[in-house]
């Protein structure tokens, strides 16, 4: 099933993406300035190296994640990156071997699916994804001690959403909801309890 994604759409994920990579890529200039420092001592610029390494690391994660989650979903799986994604975070990722076993399609959208639960959790938590029951669909978990589902996540994972009203924030929800509905399937998300969210991916629609 095509899907149509409106200009105004491709720009704010691409303001999405570059806000993503702004932050690993400073770090880096920030590290070779530093290291280009001439009086600076042996333990300074030996932080600097490390300040670059990691921040490197970082960039490659979400560029390896990004290409996977916004193109076509080929050179890597869901676990591998989304794993790489929320590496080193308050969010801690758990993948389970369903939904290794979906098709990379599907994996794809989970990967968009971390995303958003990620998001869920601005104080850190757990992010459970398995296949749904039967090996059919995705079901997303999510658990934390503060569970944040704003209004404007749900309006942008809506059938109706208003583009107009998207910002660079919440176009990622919108983008995942229109990736499950390229897959004949439709996003659900509930609060099924305090600090609990659950977000799936039903096929049928």
């Amino acid at each position: 099933m095509a899907v149509r994604v409106e200009l105004r759409v491709m720009e704010l994920l691409n303001a999405r993406l570059c806000h993503e990579l702004i932050s690993p890529v400073g770090a880096i200039n920030n590290g070779v300035e530093l290291v280009a420092e001439e009086d600076a001592d042996a333990d300074f610029q030996r932080d600097a190296m490390k300040l670059i390494a990691s921040s490197a690391k970082t960039a490659g994660h979400r560029l390896n994640f990004y290409r996977f989650a916004y193109g076509s979903g080929r050179g890597s799986t869901g676990k591998d990156a989304a794993a790489g994604l929320l590496e080193g975070g308050k969010v801690k990722l758990d993948w389970n071997d369903s939904a290794s076993a979906l098709p990379l399609e599907w994996q794809r959208l989970a990967g968009n699916m971390v995303v958003i639960a990620a998001e869920m959790l601005p104080r850190g938590g757990t992010v459970q994804i398995a296949a749904g029951e039967g090996g059919q669909g995705i079901v997303v978990n999510v658990g934390g001690d503060s569970v944040n589902l704003t209004a404007e996540l749900r309006a942008a994972l809506a059938d109706n959403a208003d583009i107009d009203a998207l910002t660079a924030r919440t176009v990622h929800g919108y983008y995942t909801a229109r990736v499950a509905e390229s897959l004949g399937a439709r996003l659900e998300l509930a609060e099924p309890a305090p600090g609990k969210a659950l977000l799936k991916a039903t096929s049928g629609r």
